[in-house]
């Protein structure tokens, strides 16, 4: 395994870690939840960077890493449905795109085509993770007042995560659009088989 996949692994083991954490009541769970996010969330850029840079671009790191992002949001995402901080059909649109999406890549893989990011699925990941990030600060802050933010910091903060979600929302939708328009040929392909 390339030293870019050990890289894109560890991003899945630092998911596991964040759902677990996120639902531990306290202020400091709160910014453990926060950093190990952030550190999570540079590792898909450094994936790439270190791939480059040592030149160990491999299949599986190119199918791996899509996947580790899709574990790290979806994951904590669905976390704060159980916190009831996020609408949930907010969370299945993002959901349903990505699990078409990997049907895609899987049946493509089978096909030994080898599908990777495009700029479009970078964008929509990184405002993903920003929104995952806003609501994680919101939460650090909630344990910082004690459940009691000042009003206008409480308003500004519910005000920045409602836009954040509703970009990452349209974001999505519109990288998934590109990307099966991108790659119709495949669909076809696939619906022309018995």
């Amino acid at each position: 395994m390339t030293i870019p996949t050990k890289v894109t692994v560890l991003r899945i083991v630092l998911a596991v870690v964040i759902m677990g954490l996120v639902t531990v009541p306290g202020l400091v769970a709160k910014i453990v939840c926060l950093v190990l996010f952030t550190l999570a969330s540079l590792t898909d850029w450094l994936d790439g960077y270190l791939a480059r840079r040592l030149k160990q671009t491999s299949p599986l790191g190119i199918l791996l890493d899509p996947i580790a992002d899709k574990v790290l949001v979806l994951g904590v995402l669905v976390s704060f449905v159980q916190l009831h901080v996020v609408p949930a059909w907010m969370v299945m649109v993002i959901l349903a795109r990505e699990l078409l999406i990997t049907g895609v890549r899987l049946y493509a893989a089978s096909r030994h085509f080898v599908l990777a990011a495009a700029k479009e699925g970078k964008h929509k990941t990184t405002s993903q993770m920003i929104t995952v990030i806003l609501i994680l600060v919101s939460f650090v802050v909630e344990e910082a007042f004690a459940g009691h933010p000042p009003q206008p910091l409480d308003h500004l903060m519910a005000q920045g995560i409602a836009w954040a979600l509703w970009i990452t929302v349209v974001l999505t939708v519109i990288s998934g659009a590109s990307f099966f328009w991108r790659h119709r040929e495949i669909l076809l392909d696939a619906m022309a088989r018995p």
